[in-house]
């Protein structure tokens, strides 16, 4: 079932990723975009990485994230891929 949040483009379903926060009408969760920004990459660019959101829609999960940071923290850590097991040339430090 689909829940909508105070945010308009922002919804959970529990048959996506687990009820995690995503892009309403997408798969693409919230930590997504966090990640993308948090990589340096602009707000109006990330549009040009996925190209099916909208800048509304980016902003509107960067909004999300700004209220509910610890909750998409948790969200990234966990879905973090463990250094041990990520191979040695795709390490930033390589």
């Amino acid at each position: 079932m689909t829940v909508g949040t105070e945010h308009r483009y922002i919804v959970r379903d529990d048959e996506i990723l687990g009820g995690e926060p995503i892009i309403v009408g997408t798969r693409v969760p919230v930590r997504a975009i966090v990640e993308l920004w948090r990589l340096g990459l602009n707000p109006e660019e990330i549009p040009t990485h996925l190209s099916h959101l909208t800048l509304a829609q980016v902003f509107d999960a960067l909004s999300y994230y700004a209220d509910h940071q610890t909750e998409i923290q948790q969200y990234i850590d966990r879905n973090q891929v463990p250094d041990d097991i990520v191979h040695p040339l795709a390490r930033p430090d390589a």
